[in-house]
């Protein structure tokens, strides 16, 4: 039995009020505490109309311990996104007080979250992710222009929702791109550009969802497209034929199973002018939005966004 047959099983037969209280864990203090607070108050909605004792945690470094401890919870929900809630601190949290919670784990989360230490152990997996060069203030910005070529994508390593990035069509905009990705971290990449298609694959238990294929005039697939314009188009079906939508699914579970993740997520994908796919991030913790990727693909595999968030919460009744 696969896991989302697990979950789907669990689901099927779990009453509200088997969850006991649960904290839904949203806000935080990173750069997209706002994208967050409008994923949790989605989830939490989701949650309260399933009925389930659900409660609004806003998540604070010096009040997350008491926060928990004093509301005696029996689980958590994490829709925490960026540094502090996607890359392993609160689920370190969680660990040590023993709540059971959604999603991946301390580690997975950890490298999921770092860019830089995700592309190199994909590469180690001999899994396909673009070229790329860490970059700092010594950098010799000819040799990156002259080894990656252009254009080039320049991102802060520990930060989502495109926060930060830029995409660099000369070389001396090269440490420009790098001061504004700088402000976010102490850790910047220069990443290959990949001219093609832009597809994101949604991952709930061991299954892959329908694919969705993006489309912006922007660029790339920036903040402002994400969530802010309403000429961003998701396609669903995403237009590949059977065996590349299969292609595009195994390569996003292979790429998931590789750092750890587990319970539900997202990978993205660029596919080039040839159709050959790589790798660009793997996200633990995506948003749930009016605007969010997974809510869609969902929606495509028959779930509704309450069945698919009491689904995720389901997950932390399996024992594993």
């Amino acid at each position: 039995m696969n896991q989302e047959d697990k979950v789907n099983k669990v689901a099927s037969h779990v009453k509200p009020e088997d969850f006991g209280k649960v904290a839904v864990l949203m806000g935080g203090w990173s750069a997209e505490r706002e994208v967050s607070l409008n994923s949790g108050e989605a989830v939490l909605t989701a949650l309260l109309k399933s009925n389930i004792d659900a409660h609004k945690i806003d998540v604070k470094r010096e009040s997350i311990f008491n926060d928990l401890s004093e509301g005696q919870f029996d689980r958590a929900f994490i829709i925490l996104h960026g540094p502090g809630g996607e890359d392993g601190v609160v689920q370190s949290v969680l660990e040590i007080m023993g709540l059971p919670y959604t999603g991946s784990g301390v580690l997975a989360s950890a490298i999921a979250m770092d860019k830089l230490r995700c592309k190199e152990l994909l590469q180690g997996a001999g899994l396909p992710t673009p070229a790329y060069m860490k970059l700092d203030e010594t950098t010799d910005m000819n040799y990156v222009g002259a080894t990656l070529g252009f254009p080039i994508m320049v991102k802060p390593t520990l930060e989502g929702s495109s926060i930060g990035m830029s995409k660099v069509d000369e070389e001396g905009d090269l440490r420009k791109a790098w001061q504004i990705a700088a402000k976010y971290g102490d850790t910047v990449i220069a990443e290959q550009w990949i001219n093609g298609r832009e597809f994101t694959v949604a991952i709930l238990g061991d299954i892959a969802l329908p694919v969705i294929r993006l489309e912006t005039k922007r660029d790339f697939y920036d903040y402002a497209a994400k969530y802010d314009d309403n000429d961003t188009l998701y396609h669903c079906p995403c237009g590949l034929n059977e065996e590349q939508e299969s292609q595009l699914q195994r390569l996003a579970l292979s790429a998931f199973e590789t750092v750890g993740a587990k319970g539900w997520g997202r990978v993205d994908i660029m596919s080039d002018e040839n159709a050959k796919p790589s790798v660009i991030e793997i996200n633990t913790v995506p948003g749930m939005t009016s605007h969010s990727l997974v809510p869609m693909a969902a929606k495509a595999s028959g779930y509704s966004f309450d069945e698919l968030v009491f689904n995720i919460l389901s997950q932390t009744l399996i024992k594993v």
